[in-house]
């Protein structure tokens, strides 16, 4: 059983989290951590998929990652699924 001080301190760390989420989601250009936040990612997934290329991103020095956050809003809704209403709307459809 989690004792008060580790219920306290789990409970700022999600303070921290959130506080770090809301000011990302202010700003339009994030940086490497703000996009982990956004993501909801690990930063080595992040790493990854930078380096293969598999999202939009910015190294106006070659260090330094960045990133739009419209760019990684569009990423995130890619490849969008289907309802099973749709598809079966879809499907009378084509049989009529």
């Amino acid at each position: 059983m989690k004792n008060d001080t580790s219920i306290i301190l789990e409970r700022l760390s999600q303070i921290e989290n959130t506080l770090k989420i809301q000011n990302a989601s202010k700003k339009n250009i994030l940086n490497f951590d703000e996009a982990t936040y956004i993501l909801d990612i690990s930063k080595s997934y992040l790493y990854k998929m930078t380096s293969r290329g598999d999202i939009p991103h910015y190294k106006p020095q070659g260090k330094k990652i960045y990133f739009l956050k419209a760019e990684l809003e569009a990423w995130l809704l890619q490849h969008r699924v289907k309802s099973q209403d749709e598809i079966e709307r879809q499907s009378n459809s084509y049989i009529n």
